[in-house]
């Protein structure tokens, strides 16, 4: 199963306003990219809310091996 492309949507607005918006970014993971574009931008969130994206599990694969040791 092919995994979709994360993406970030900035508008810039004539009054200096800035809309950022997170597209299949899992879980609580969309909020570090808008920090970043905080960061980034100088900029404060005033306003904001969750999308889907924001409700839905994030895909963790973790992995683990096994050695055997035969004495």
């Amino acid at each position: 199963m092919a995994q979709e492309k994360k993406q970030v949507e900035v508008q810039l607005f004539p009054d200096g306003n800035i809309r950022v918006e997170t597209h299949n970014i899992k879980g609580k993971q969309c909020l570090k990219y808008i920090e970043l574009f905080e960061s980034l931008l100088q900029a404060q969130v005033i306003d904001s809310a969750f999308t889907d994206d924001y409700y839905q599990s994030e895909t963790v694969l973790e992995t683990s091996e096994e050695t055997e040791v035969l004495v």
